[in-house]
């Protein structure tokens, strides 16, 4: 094989295998940049300008459906191998990948089945392309993409905007840089309203990429010829010229063989006295050698460029494949070490997150500086230390024997009735938290990159991690309760003590102070019912639950950030390495079941990590040949 077939070859392979891996989206302009990087030939022309024609004489054979009005509605992606003398010819579709096609009748119904699947049988069009490759010892190596015939108006039953959808179709394929335009013409019509070349020139302007075909010189008038257009004199390119003649429609009416009419039109040229002095470039046939020579020139120039994608991909690919991970061993061994590997990532990453490494853990903070406080705040204390509600509790628990100095059972009556309403913000921070803790555990297992391969491993963990939070939870909440327990099990002394002091001044006829040897019973029985009394023990009471409040605004959250932080911290999934510790190889297995979706991730980008390998092996192979 040439150096030429070579290249071009190995393009096509490229190409085909970018195809079957998905790497190619073909008319919605979702090309991969493997394949933008690698030239192809578009084929552009008016409707009945003769495209398909030129195609089968490309191919030498008959494979495209015929007929009037807009025959291709779908591009068709035409690979064409190049195979040994001697070998037989076969086609394949990409949607029929285990079927070979020998019968080239066939192909072209299959052609037409597959558009009408995806456009219905109506004139409707689709940029979904149809992949097919054709294997012949009579081709050269080439891609051409065959794009339905650019029209000027919308014929019944197709939409009004059909012209501009194939224009924008047509355009999304020929403005890529390494796209090749072979622009056909027919020569029975004036170039001036050629299709072909007015979309050519709007992409390719200097005309570097486009070559002109003129189809149809056997119909011109007598008399006439289109030298001025094949010689480069009415609109010249910076490619040549080539014309072609097409089998008429008798003899495709009568299936005149392919080889019969490359014959046929070779003496046409050979024998014309307009042509026959470019007898030598032109005819199908050179064209297709034309496209061959200026595609290998073209990947010669591309090879540097491509080789640093291909390199930039490989790159890509395998720190992708590091990100999905690699298969697993099937050893229990193994397996355990695998499990344990993968908690200790989820672990690392759940205290990043508490340690502020990560987002989140500064919301625990919140509860003890935000949400403690307000709530400690918003205690019902002005009503339970009411004038009407601390008579009520004083008076119901002197009972019938009236209070000589202090209304100590009053006052003790007061105070835890006040402390239990620590109860409420104390549980409330210990859910604060939980719930804190739990998200953190969540976002830690959605960024354990590694898990997403084993959703039941995930799942496990998961399970595992909140029931630990429960059981962290629950202890906290006995703590933080013990807390405000405590501070209604034994009041401070210094607190009573301070009573007798503040205790009025008996008051003597006149309003003058009363002597201190006075009659005391019947100071403190006028003083059991005055509002002043009353005002003072409810405003020492709220002293004492203030310094209660202050108490435990600080101590409460340390019994949470120990109980439940520092736990979680800790030991979030001792339990867990326990019950781990105790399985057999089939349950460990059985965690480390990959979701299937990832199975199948894997497996594409390793088979696209090997196809760019071995692109890099071949494209180094040919490199250097001359």
């Amino acid at each position: 094989m040439t150096t030429m077939e070579s290249l071009i070859g190995l393009v096509n392979r490229i190409q085909r295998a970018c195809t079957v891996l998905g790497d190619y989206g073909g008319g919605d302009n979702t090309f991969s940049s493997l394949w933008e990087a690698l030239p192809s030939v578009a084929v552009v022309g008016g409707q009945s300008s003769g495209k398909s024609s030129v195609l089968e004489s490309i191919v030498g054979r008959d494979f495209l459906p015929r007929g009037s009005g807009i025959v291709t509605r779908r591009p068709l992606v035409l690979q064409l191998h190049k195979t040994d003398e001697g070998t037989q010819e076969y086609a394949e579709f990409l949607h029929l990948s285990k079927r070979r096609f020998t019968d080239f009748s066939a192909v072209r119904k299959e052609i037409q089945d597959e558009t009408d699947r995806v456009t219905g049988r109506s004139k409707m069009i689709s940029p979904v392309p149809i992949h097919l490759s054709i294997y012949s010892p009579n081709v050269v190596n080439l891609t051409l993409i065959d794009l339905p015939g650019l029209t000027k108006v919308a014929v019944e039953g197709q939409p009004e905007s059909i012209v501009e959808d194939i224009e924008n179709m047509v355009r999304s394929y020929v403005e890529k840089p390494n796209s090749i335009i072979l622009a056909i013409s027919p020569a029975n019509q004036d170039i001036a309203t050629s299709d072909a070349i007015k979309l050519a020139r709007e992409v390719d302007p200097a005309g570097e990429r486009t070559f002109g075909v003129m189809t149809k010189l056997d119909l011109m008038d007598k008399g006439t010829n289109a030298l001025d257009v094949i010689e480069g004199r009415s609109y010249r390119l910076q490619q040549p010229w080539v014309g072609v003649v097409n089998r008429s429609q008798a003899d495709i009416n009568k299936n005149t063989d392919m080889i019969v009419a490359r014959r046929k039109e070779r003496e046409y040229f050979a024998t014309s006295p307009d042509y026959g002095h470019l007898a030598n470039r032109m005819g199908s046939e050179y064209l297709a050698k034309l496209l061959s020579q200026h595609l290998e020139s073209v990947i010669r120039a591309r090879i540097p460029s491509i080789t640093s994608l291909i390199n930039k991909t490989i790159d890509e690919l395998e720190s992708e494949m590091d990100h999905l991970g690699r298969p697993i061993a099937v050893d229990a061994g193994a397996q355990l070490y695998t499990i344990l590997e993968l908690c200790r990532a989820f672990d690392r990453i759940f205290k990043e997150h508490l340690d502020g490494g990560r987002p989140g853990g500064d919301r625990i903070y919140g509860v003890f500086d935000n949400q403690l406080p307000a709530a400690l705040r918003k205690l019902p204390f002005d009503r339970h230390l009411s004038m009407q509600n601390v008579k009520k509790v004083v008076s119901e628990a002197d009972g019938y024997q009236p209070h000589l100095i202090a209304p100590e059972q009053g006052y003790r009556r007061l105070i835890e009735g006040s402390l239990n309403y620590f109860r409420g913000p104390a549980e409330a921070s210990v859910d604060a938290v939980h719930f804190v803790l739990k998200e953190l555990v969540r976002k830690s297992l959605a960024e354990t990159q590694e898990l997403r391969r084993f959703p039941t491993l995930q799942a496990e963990i998961a399970g595992a991690a909140n029931e630990a939070l429960e059981r962290f939870r629950d202890e906290s909440k006995k703590s933080t309760l013990r807390l405000v327990d405590m501070e209604s099990s034994y009041l401070t002394v210094e607190f009573f003590r301070r009573l007798p002091q503040e205790v009025e001044k008996p008051v003597g006829p006149g309003g003058k102070p009363g002597h201190p040897g006075g009659n005391p019973a019947a100071n403190a029985a006028v003083d059991r019912y005055s509002e002043g009394h009353f005002r003072r023990i409810g405003s020492n009471v709220s002293s004492y639950v203030g310094m209660v409040s202050e108490t435990l605004r600080n101590t409460i959250p340390k019994a949470v950030v120990h109980c439940q932080v520092r736990e979680a911290k800790t030991s979030l999934l001792n339990h867990f390495y326990i019950q781990i510790g105790k399985r057999e190889g089939k349950q460990l297995g059985q965690l480390l079941d990959e979701d299937p979706a990832l199975m199948e991730r894997r497996l594409q980008c390793a088979k696209r990590l090997e196809l760019y390998k071995s692109a890099r092996d071949e494209v180094d192979s040919v490199s250097w040949v001359r």
